[in-house]
């Protein structure tokens, strides 16, 4: 097996007063637990408060899409380099990122039907925003060029996560 560290946890606080849990993934961040956040990756989460206070951890060597009993090959992280903007022209609903391998939109419910529909229609709004594609045109190329993998089922709340390769479609 070969080794691709990342970091399990991106987290931005909930607007909701009170103490909140890591644990799970939501809108916000959280435990998404997506294997392709690696070096390199832009990460874009809603900042649902002021000040943003973002949190990060649960480093892991390796795992698996689809983490289905909480074991992954969790490891310490001595060295993390971040880097952080705010973009006030960017309104979203849930996390997005552009890896080295390509744009990835997130989907979190407790129902793993809906996560992968909450994945799937971040993807085709950004897909209509990069590539100037309207509803119907996004849709018709998304069942060529997007992929569907389940970030995870451990942790109550599902993930899902859509992926749309570098490369896959190219501005005319």
């Amino acid at each position: 097996m070969k080794l691709k560290p990342f970091m399990g946890i991106h987290a931005m606080p909930p607007e909701e007063k009170g103490i909140h849990t890591t644990w799970p993934p939501r809108y916000c961040g959280g435990n998404i637990d997506c294997k392709e956040l690696t070096k390199g990756s832009v990460l874009y989460l809603p900042i649902p408060v002021d000040g943003a206070y973002f949190f990060v951890g649960d480093g892991h060597a390796a795992k698996g899409d689809g983490e289905i009993s909480c074991q992954a090959i969790e490891c310490p992280m001595e060295y993390l380099e971040l880097t952080f903007a705010v973009n006030k022209e960017m309104k979203l609903e849930l996390p997005i990122a552009n890896t080295p391998n390509g744009w990835i939109s997130f989907g979190f419910h407790e129902d793993l039907n809906e996560a992968t529909v909450q994945a799937m229609d971040g993807m085709l709004n950004l897909m209509g925003d990069l590539f100037n594609l309207d509803r119907v045109e996004a849709i018709a190329l998304g069942s060529t060029v997007v992929d569907l993998r389940i970030t995870q089922v451990v942790n109550g709340i599902k993930g899902v996560h859509a992926v749309l390769p570098h490369g896959a479609l190219k501005l005319a």
